[in-house]
């Protein structure tokens, strides 16, 4: 039987550390939004422009794409590098780090998939330090109601735009693949050794949202037993389609099915206790 318990590690340790990074920073993050909060409309209005982006990266100009992404990951490195250390000039050190070894590396196998042996750890490096990037800042401006909308709407986009029109495989498929932008982990499989684990950037982003609003609720700990069924979830689902050999599948599932289980035994245990 195939199976990989890497890539849910990764991803367990990557929403710890997101939960860690919220917490020290949480006050800052509040700070520079003056506690503003998102209300559910902008769930709706973000979900929506993450559909239609789908497509439209079917048909953008590579050249506008990569001034597009840079720009973004460029910013978002800053605003997060000012936020740790609130020093203009050492934040333009990373951004300026990941356009260098972008450039540099970016057809070599550190970078590129496609390049012998396949696992291009630059690449998931930064798609991983994004991931939490965006984490941190949204689930300081998202409220539970905001992520409860959001929720129930990125899985039934992610749906349609995985298993109906496909968009979101053939998008993930030419940014990775053919302009080697960070929108993906990929890792080989442990401890089955002859093949790649993928998860997409908003899988990854999804499971530290979810885990900080948890924590944010019920306490640290819950959210913590969160980042830990999420990756359990993953475990067992990837094994399965894994040997039933499915390729693509929509990620939000198996991570909101995580969440939903730990929110599920916490209520559980509420009811237990008030009988008690």
């Amino acid at each position: 039987m195939m199976f990989d318990v890497l890539l849910p590690m990764v991803l367990f340790l990557v929403t710890a550390a997101t939960l860690y990074i919220h917490s020290k920073y949480e006050m800052r993050v509040e700070s520079i939004f003056e506690e503003r909060k998102l209300d559910y409309r902008y769930a709706v209005i973000l979900v929506v422009a993450t559909g239609i982006m789908a497509s439209a990266l079917l048909l953008i100009p590579d050249k506008a794409l990569i001034i597009f992404y840079m720009s973004a990951y460029s910013l978002l490195l800053f605003l997060f590098t000012y936020l740790v250390a609130p020093k203009w000039y050492l934040a333009f050190l990373p951004p300026a780090l990941f356009i260098t070894l972008y450039f540099l590396y970016k057809d070599t196998y550190l970078w590129n998939i496609a390049q012998p042996p396949h696992i291009p750890f630059l690449l998931s490096f930064f798609a991983i330090i994004f991931a939490i990037c965006v984490s941190v800042y949204l689930g300081s401006l998202f409220t539970w109601k905001t992520t409860a909308v959001f929720v129930v709407l990125i899985t039934i986009m992610d749906i349609i735009q995985v298993l109906i029109t496909g968009h979101m495989v053939k998008s993930g498929t030419r940014i990775v693949g053919e302009l080697r932008l960070p929108v993906m982990i990929i890792l080989p499989t442990f401890p089955y050794m002859e093949g790649i684990s993928a998860l997409g950037l908003g899988d990854v982003f999804l499971s530290g949202l979810l885990s900080i609003q948890t924590a944010q609720k019920y306490g640290r700990r819950l959210g913590l037993a969160s980042a830990i069924t999420i990756a359990v979830v993953l475990l067992m689902s990837q094994t399965v389609l894994r040997n039933f050999n499915v390729r693509a599948f929509p990620g939000t599932v198996f991570i909101i099915s995580g969440w939903l289980i730990t929110l599920a035994a916490q209520y559980l245990y509420q009811i237990k206790q008030t009988k008690a």
